[in-house]
């Protein structure tokens, strides 16, 4: 409502209200301008200021009584808390930060709160799973978080921004969960684990499964068992980044090949089931020979098992029947017979050893085992390396001054002993970490031995030409391993190719040496080839980038 003294027009006021507009939202908050002139007629200049002055006021008061009630209902800047941050709150568990929406009870904010909660169910699968892209577990997930998507877009704001915040919110945090399920599932560390995974499926279902289904025997030898050995070792070396999808993913592949690994390491002395006492000595031999017969089906299931070559026997159906066996073999009565007791009991040994092997199928589901990290052998690990890395930074710095009084061969042998006792549990993760750790070990030892032999040493005038050249070599060799201790980079900088390339050219100059048919020549050339390959290795193994 305007009262004023003169007759102001409609465009007038509208070019009013266009000077005094500030960015694209102007209103008067239901009060009324009044322009009094008490019977005296000002300017129109003068009317304007002071129309100006009275619109202004409403405008900021507005606004204060705005940011008040929004101090009181609380800030409304978020639905979820953060955005997606790919799976690591809820990889931990933590609790999500919710602030309060400015319409708590407005139906669509109602709507995206359901989204929350399904969300906040499907989130720790997604973070959690570690399978592929064609597995069916993936096609749920994706088709559910698709839906809620779908969902959130179809939420009516009615224009306002606080519930269009939310909204947008929301659809950033389902599409972070898609994200991230695709990212996982679509890995290049994860299809590599899975095509290890199938090349050992293939060598197991060539060599062994196939076989004993056609009716033969398998030829379990020690080609079969270095071939598994070696895809092991290809498993431990792939790069993870931490993601717990691909960490479990690798854990998973990894006990299944160790465990078939052991169920063919215990079968290579004998490749066909013994069956040591006639059926004559007892009537309960004949029992016990036609359940080592079963035993022996049961380990060929167990391996196509373990392996995804069986698609129809499950873990829980194969305990139950050696379960069965072994009750069955507990009510034979033996009459006291030594023989028998101890033919019996090799057998219940064996089904023990294949029991143990049928808990895989919720293995990987708890993290602290494929979490290495929180693993007490690992841990172990660690502090010897620490130790190493504090002793072998006393030894480079005493080598630079040319002090030898500084050698810690006894400490560094004790850490080796304690290495040794370290319990892998089969892990072939924590057997690759124990090994690493006692190359590093290895490395400061050989490392003060030709120091101390280098300065000990006393040629005589008879010495041999070549083999002067073979300690000359070793002489660089010692210099190079100093650095090679004290690198701490990767394989993209230049002192790695530079370390690289010397350790080459020392290689190659031994090459070159000729013995001349002197026996110790040949003795220290090859002694100094092996050293000159060991110290690359060490720099390879350094900057491998290995993760537990």
């Amino acid at each position: 409502m305007i009262q004023t003294g003169c007759f102001l027009t409609l465009r007038l006021w509208s070019s009013l209200c266009r000077m005094l507009k500030r960015g694209n939202e102007y209103f008067l908050q239901g009060t009324a301008v009044v322009l009094c002139t008490d019977g005296r007629h000002k300017s129109l200049t003068e009317m304007i200021k002071r129309c100006a002055y009275h619109f202004s006021a409403a405008v900021i008061m507005g606004k204060a009584r705005r940011k008040t009630r929004s101090r009181r209902q609380g800030p409304g800047k978020s639905l979820f808390g953060k955005p997606f941050d790919g799976g690591k709150r809820m990889d931990h568990g933590g609790p999500q930060d919710q602030q309060q929406p400015y319409h708590p009870q407005h139906p669509a904010m109602m709507r995206l709160y359901e989204v929350q909660k399904e969300v906040s169910t499907l989130g720790p699968q997604v973070c959690t799973f570690s399978g592929l892209q064609n597995d069916r577990e993936y096609k749920r997930m994706e088709r559910e978080l698709t839906q809620l998507l779908l969902q959130v877009d179809q939420v009516d704001t009615e224009g306002k921004l606080e519930l269009q915040g939310a909204r947008k919110r929301a659809a950033q945090e389902v599409e972070g969960l898609l994200r991230y399920l695709e990212e996982n599932a679509s890995h290049p560390s994860r299809l590599a684990i899975e095509e290890l995974s199938n090349a050992a499926r293939e060598l197991v279902d060539e060599r062994v499964v196939e076989p004993q289904r056609a009716g033969g025997v398998a030829e379990i030898n020690d080609e079969l068992v270095d071939a598994l050995q070696e895809l092991v070792l290809r498993l431990t070396q792939i790069k993870t980044e931490g993601r717990v999808p691909l960490r479990k993913a690798r854990y998973r592949a990894l006990t299944r090949l160790c465990a078939v690994q052991d169920v063919l390491e215990s079968r290579t002395p004998q490749q066909t089931l013994s069956l040591p006492l006639s059926g004559d000595t007892h009537e309960a031999v004949n029992r016990i020979n036609q359940v080592m017969v079963k035993v022996s089906m049961a380990r060929s299931q167990l391996v196509a098992l373990l392996m995804g070559l069986s698609g129809r026997d499950s873990c829980a159906h194969l305990s139950r029947i050696l379960t069965e066996l072994q009750v069955e073999l507990d009510a034979l009565d033996v009459s006291g017979n030594a023989a028998i007791r101890n033919y019996r009991k090799q057998v219940v040994e064996e089904i023990n050893g294949l029991l143990k092997h049928l808990d895989l199928e919720g293995e990987g589901d708890d993290t602290r085992r494929y979490d290495l990290a929180q693993n007490n052998s690992i841990r172990e690990i660690e502090a010897v390396r620490a130790h190493v890395s504090h002793l072998r930074e006393g030894v480079l710095r005493h080598c630079v001054v040319g002090d030898l009084s500084f050698r810690p061969k006894a400490e560094l042998q004790s850490l080796l002993t304690h290495l040794d006792q370290v319990d892998t549990a089969k892990n072939p993760c924590i057997r690759e970490a124990r090994r690493r750790a006692v190359v590093e070990v290895q490395a400061i030892v050989t490392f003060l031995d030709l120091r101390e032999a280098l300065v000990c040493r006393q040629p005589g005038p008879e010495e041999h030409p070549s083999h002067r050249a073979v300690w000359l070599v070793l002489g660089s060799l010692s210099d190079l391993q100093a650095q090679v201790l004290g690198f701490d980079g990767k394989r993209a900088d230049k002192s790695y190719m530079m370390l690289e390339e010397l350790l080459t050219k020392q290689l190659l100059a031994l090459d070159a040496v000729d013995p001349q048919g002197d026996a110790s020549t040949k003795v220290a050339r090859k002694q100094a080839v092996k050293f000159a390959q060991n110290i690359l290795n060490y720099l390879d193994m350094k900057t491998d980038e290995w993760e537990y």
